[in-house]
């Protein structure tokens, strides 16, 4: 790595240039100093001087009034009448002293003012000669004083160029600072990161080990190149890193560079395509020029989705410029040697939207998943940020790993500081599990409501309709534990049933899945049941269970009317020209089969939740009139439901909140029974592939 002198001086330099665009006080500056010597120059070439200027016919008058003072033994200016001839301005002055009429202040009489008169000698010359000699005066015997061309130039002319030179030097300055953007919009835009300060290592890395085996090899390249160059072998030339957003790509290729001890550029993909052609491709070259220079060293490039999409799915013609941009990447990725040292680290959540080309071995020759944690993952992830608050000490972080599937590692960073925040405003000592709880509910389905005016039918709605979700998990054999019911508004949701599952799941069996059909059917079942009547409120649960029947049926071949055969793209995202451009894969009569098929799923899941509901009616209505009482109550208490047709140990009465959010209450709202965007949490037990 460079030594301190070294990124001392690179942060030097773009202060330097940072500061270059701002407003230039040292040629300001300068430029005052040159206009005060110019004036004094103008005031020189005028007649700078404390004699007083008078006309030729006002000295005639002072020598014909005797007025004229001639003294020359005084000591240690001589009173005397002298011309002065200025070759340069090709004019004469005659310069003297006269009497001043009045006294000072002290009574004593006044100096002689000095003064000076122009004369042509040329034309008054004998008419002066006459009256100076008429009044015994005569002209100074002394030598023509004359301005010579060094006087002149050091007086006037050299202030004046120095003037324009300032001038010139100022206003350049300002053209450059000013078009320092179009001046160099071909430089990279990226950024030395200094490992001084934060730096990040493995040890902040957590949740992704099977990620960190794989860049470990670079690390190791990058702290000994020659132990393989010795055997031929060859360092990844780039490394893409693949992710859902918040999984710790950027993380991840900060902890090589620190492990690595290397410099670390950084730019995102945006940062290359301009409104100006050509600008993307030349900033590109000027990055690996960068880099080059400090090899060894990491140039990461973040989101590069953005200029590495498949070329040729552009809607509309003309020209690309992120095409172009795409082409210098390609050309300088295989062009460079990779024993300079240089390791490109690409970040993407979209791999399925690059080119091919940019894929192939010899450019990214290695890409690395990196994944949701898992519950060891999620644990460890948690005990990392848990080192920045305190904790009390029966916090079991495992118990928040398992609530927390699905999670990605900035998630649960935010649930950390949001338990942390909430303590606090408790006023507590240190984070216990229930804020870590409140926090992770907070951070997935919103703040809880508890100022949300709801009248007693919605909340009796509401109630039952959570009740059937929550007695449905509790009777169907392949469903999650339920961990908490609540009635409590939180976030779009007036009502949330969650779930506790024991592992982590990667795959879904048949069974599973038509069990989690049931359990969703079984909001909108219990209104059926209860009110004879239904809501708005099942919208989330119809749109949930859609989705589960369409993936069973087109996606993991569980029908057994339409077999093992893949219906559509099978695409979980969206790149906007291809799909357009792409037909449909099925014919219009297999269409009208899927439709069949996913109606008949819910409908069969319909019926076996309302034949579970209807038997177990003295429960539901049990668990609803809890949550009437208590609002929120957890797994162990449905339990007691079950097993003593009610609760043996009740949970604590509702508390008001303690800070109020605006310090009145809420405007009543006409709202829907339960959330329309889904108040099931399939986020707890995932219904997705």
């Amino acid at each position: 790595m460079q030594n301190d002198d070294d990124s001392n001086r690179n942060n030097r330099s773009d202060q330097s240039d940072g500061n270059g665009g701002g407003f230039n006080w040292k040629g300001l500056v300068l430029l005052f100093i040159a206009l005060s010597l110019f004036s004094l120059a103008l005031l020189n070439r005028d007649g700078f001087d404390s004699r007083k200027q008078i006309t030729y016919a006002e000295f005639v008058e002072l020598v014909n009034s005797d007025k004229i003072v001639i003294d020359a033994n005084r000591e240690p200016t001589p009173y005397q009448l002298v011309v002065k001839q200025n070759e340069a301005r090709r004019g004469q002055r005659i310069e003297g002293y006269y009497e001043q009429e009045g006294t000072s202040k002290s009574g004593a009489p006044l100096e002689p003012q000095p003064f000076w008169a122009p004369v042509i000698l040329d034309f008054y010359g004998e008419e002066l000669k006459t009256l100076l000699k008429s009044k015994n005066l005569e002209i100074a015997d002394q030598p023509t004083v004359r301005e010579s061309m060094g006087t002149m130039f050091l007086t006037f002319y050299l202030p004046t160029l120095l003037l324009i030179g300032l001038l010139i030097l100022f206003f350049r300055h300002q053209l450059k600072s000013a078009g320092r953007g179009a001046m160099s919009f071909g430089k990279s835009k990226a950024k030395l990161m200094s490992m001084d300060k934060n730096k990040v290592t493995f040890k902040n890395v957590a949740g992704v080990e099977e990620a960190k085996e794989e860049v470990w090899e670079i690390v190791e390249y990058l702290r000994d190149p020659k132990q393989f160059q010795r055997l031929g072998g060859k360092i990844p030339k780039g490394v893409l890193m693949v992710g859902s957003p918040g999984t710790g790509k950027t993380l991840l290729a900060r902890a090589i560079a620190g492990e690595a001890d290397v410099p670390f550029f950084s730019i995102s993909g945006s940062d290359f395509v301009e409104m100006f052609v050509g600008v993307g491709a030349s900033r590109v070259r000027d990055m690996f020029e960068q880099g080059k220079k400090n090899a060894p060293c990491l140039i990461f490039i973040d989101e590069i989705d953005a200029v590495g999409r498949h070329r040729g799915h552009g809607l509309g013609g003309g020209h690309d410029e992120r095409e172009q941009t795409l082409n210098a990447l390609l050309v300088e990725m295989d062009g460079f040697d990779t024993q300079e040292g240089v390791i490109i680290i690409a970040a993407t959540n979209r791999p399925d939207v690059l080119d091919p080309a940019l894929l192939r071995p010899g450019r990214f020759d290695r890409q690395i998943t990196v994944n949701l944690p898992d519950v060891n993952g999620r644990e460890e992830i948690l005990k990392v940020h848990a080192k920045k608050i305190k904790l009390a000490e029966d916090v079991n972080l495992g118990v928040v790993a398992r609530g927390t599937p699905g999670y990605s590692g900035a998630e649960l960073a935010n649930v950390i500081n949001e338990a942390a925040l909430l303590a606090a405003r408790k006023g507590l000592n240190a984070v216990t599990l229930a804020e870590l709880e409140e926090a992770r509910d907070k951070v997935r389905w919103g703040k809880e409501r508890r100022s949300l005016a709801l009248s007693e039918d919605e909340k009796e709605l509401t109630a039952y309709h959570e009740a059937g979700h929550a007695l449905l998990g509790m009777l169907v054999e392949n469903a999650d534990p339920v961990h908490k019911v609540t009635i409590i508004p939180r976030g779009p949701a007036l009502g949330v049933t969650m779930y506790l599952p024991e592992e982590d799941k990667h795959s879904y069996k048949k069974k599973y899945c038509l069990d989690w059909l049931i359990l969703i059917m079984g909001g909108r079942v219990a209104e059926e049941l209860i009110f004879n009547d239904v809501t708005n409120g099942a919208s989330g649960d119809i749109r949930m269970a859609t989705n589960m029947a369409r993936k069973m049926v087109c996606n993991w071949g569980m029908s057994d009317e339409l077999g093992m055969v893949e219906y559509g793209e099978g695409q979980e995202q969206v790149f906007l020209a291809r799909d357009i451009s792409s037909p449909r894969n099925y014919s219009e009569s297999t269409a009208q089969k899927i439709d069949a098929e996913v109606k008949r799923l819910t409908d069969e899941a319909h019926a076996e939740a309302t034949r579970l509901l209807t038997e177990n009616r003295t429960a539901l209505e049990a668990i609803a009139q809890a949550l009437l009482e208590y609002e929120t109550i957890d797994g162990a208490h449905m339990k007691e439901i079950m097993e003593h047709g009610r609760i043996i140990n009740p949970p604590s009465r509702p508390t008001p909140p303690d800070i109020p959010d605006e310090g009145t209450p809420a405007v009543p709202e006409k709202k829907k029974a339960t959330d329309e965007g889904g108040d099931f949490p399939g986020d707890l037990a995932p219904v997705g592939a």
